[in-house]
């Protein structure tokens, strides 16, 4: 799945499909929306990015590559990711001359005719813990519990692909799974424990993350902990919770300010994890390369600051798209291509954007207090482009 978690639901990363909640299908598929992706886009050129000409597209690359190992499948894309391959990666001039050759920037417009909307941030935490409880390693990492049932919907309603309900299964009914208040007062995840970390509101907002790396206290071993599943309930922020009972104002709410919160606070924690019933189960991967970012949506290693996460009923996943925004809490421009590699639970509408700054605490100072306005722009291959043409001309 932003890390502005004060507002909005961050990404939790490579979910297999957006939650939904449980309940009887309707009789018939719901309508789809009036406008499609297609209308939501309009074709322009590349003088019209803000900032397009400023950007050092070679950091893009690579990440353009590696959503190559998914579109490379589709005819379209075939020919710009076999092409990409042979670039060379470290001219500039070359590199520019390929994306403006074969692509062609639409800007994204909303529903309402808008062509803005939020940019959030989000990142990959380290937390600190252990395989065994004790001391200060209290609070559990849980993997996916035996119980929890994830149910294909296009197969009844193909309107529907990609979504999936979660519940349990009751007398041969399927009902919602368990909130994460009533997990927090019962022992249904026990047996379910992964991990041990020290810190009950890191490991909240790990799941608000959804992944992130535990440094081993007894090891010293660095391991991934990867998204695995989510409980089928929707993202409230607790953010929001805090702000809607006077706590603090909307213009405070920030990852910072809710952890200084709860340092104040210490009683009322339980109540206000308790406001967000969504609970997200992980796996344990192992951490083979430190410098790559965990696997987002698209199945591909996300990319620091050249990978986003997206609504990919309007953006497609894979696809290059240029951000134009500004820089967290600052007007300063932040203004580069980036590429559509990931989805999350709050990251809802055509213009919208949470941008992947990476590993460790920097990042996650930037990701935290990151709620700006952006557009953006989607690459799409330019038909009828002649490979050879382009070859030439880059030597």
């Amino acid at each position: 799945m932003l890390f502005a978690i004060g507002l909005a639901a961050c990404t939790t990363l490579n979910p297999p499909a957006p939650p939904v909640t449980v309940a009887p299908p309707a009789a018939t598929p719901p309508a789809k929306p009036a406008e499609g992706p297609k209308e939501l886009l309009r074709p322009t050129t590349f003088a019209a990015l803000p900032g397009w000409d400023k950007d050092d597209l070679r950091e893009a690359l690579p990440a353009f590559l590696a959503s190559c190992e998914v579109l490379a499948k589709k005819p379209e894309w075939k020919e710009p990711c076999t092409v990409a391959s042979d670039v060379n990666a470290k001219d500039a001039k070359a590199v520019r001359l390929f994306f403006e050759s074969f692509f062609v920037p639409h800007q994204v417009l909303n529903p309402d005719g808008s062509d803005n909307g939020l940019v959030t941030g989000y990142y990959e935490p380290l937390l600190r813990g252990s395989r065994k409880r004790g001391g200060r390693y209290q609070t559990p990492l849980h993997r996916t519990p035996d119980d929890l049932l994830a149910i294909d919907l296009a197969s009844v309603y193909p309107d529907l692909k990609g979504m999936r309900l979660r519940g349990r299964l009751i007398g041969g009914k399927v009902v919602p799974y368990f909130t994460r208040a009533e997990m927090a007062q019962s022992n249904v995840l026990a047996g379910k424990e992964m991990l041990w970390v020290d810190d009950p509101i890191e490991a909240f907002f790990l799941q608000v993350q959804g992944s992130g790396r535990v440094q081993l206290a007894d090891t010293k071993e660095v391991v991934r902990v990867a998204y695995a599943d989510q409980n089928g309930h929707p993202y409230k922020s607790i953010g929001r919770y805090l702000v809607d009972k006077g706590e603090m104002t909307l213009e405070q709410a920030s990852a910072q300010s809710i952890k200084a919160w709860v340092i104040a606070h210490p009683s009322r924690l339980q109540e206000l994890l308790n406001a967000n019933p969504s609970y997200v189960f992980f796996k344990e991967e192992k951490l083979t390369d430190p410098n790559k970012g965990p696997k987002g949506s698209l199945g591909v290693p996300l990319t620091p600051q050249r990978s986003i996460a997206v609504d990919a009923q309007f953006v497609p996943l894979g696809v290059p798209v240029f951000l134009a925004t500004t820089h967290p809490g600052k007007d300063i421009p932040l203004q580069r291509l980036v590429v559509a590699q990931d989805t999350g639970g709050a990251i809802r509408n055509p213009v919208r954007a949470d941008y992947f700054w990476g590993f460790g605490p920097e990042a996650g100072e930037k990701a935290g207090r990151m709620r700006q306005r952006g557009m953006m722009w989607l690459l799409l291959p330019r038909l009828g482009r002649n490979a050879d043409s382009v070859n030439t001309r880059a030597q």
